[in-house]
């Protein structure tokens, strides 16, 4: 793919994309600290944490951390959030007394399974004028802001 030449109208493009990242970093602790604050409200984190075990069955605390891409200090917390809410269990294998199996419970999955199904509906409504084409893209200009996010 040929690199796009620099020119005003460019940078004037590529100057808006960033406004809209910091933007949508902004809604997302707007939306930790709903979390923080309102009983039942799910940050993207612990949506996240719900759709790995939703999708994996239980996991140890280690693979949890790598599947939602946070550290394991953090998903530790992120597991006592989810177990004060019923959403997860705790369990230490019999074989393996210090690793910690987290579980999702029939609510947690049902937890899940609304905010996957808001979630989906909200997209579909909101970007339903875009073509599959277009949402390719957004998904591939998303993950490379992820990648550069992390070599910030």
């Amino acid at each position: 793919m040929p690199e796009p030449q620099r020119t005003p109208t460019h940078d004037q493009a590529l100057d808006q994309l960033a406004r809209a990242a910091y933007s949508l970093s902004a809604a997302d602790a707007r939306l930790r600290g709903r979390a923080t604050r309102t009983p039942g409200a799910l940050s993207l984190t612990h949506a996240r944490a719900l759709r790995v075990l939703a999708e994996s069955g239980p996991l140890p605390v280690g693979q949890l951390a790598a599947a939602t891409e946070t550290t394991g200090a953090a998903t530790t917390q992120l597991v006592n959030g989810l177990a004060t809410a019923g959403y997860v269990t705790r369990e230490r294998p019999a074989n393996d007394k210090r690793s910690v199996l987290v579980t999702l419970t029939d609510a947690g999955r049902r937890r899940h399974q609304e905010r996957q199904a808001i979630l989906t509906q909200s997209l579909d409504t909101a970007l339903a004028h875009h073509d599959d084409d277009a949402l390719a893209t957004a998904t591939d200009v998303l993950r490379h802001l992820a990648a550069i996010y992390d070599q910030l």
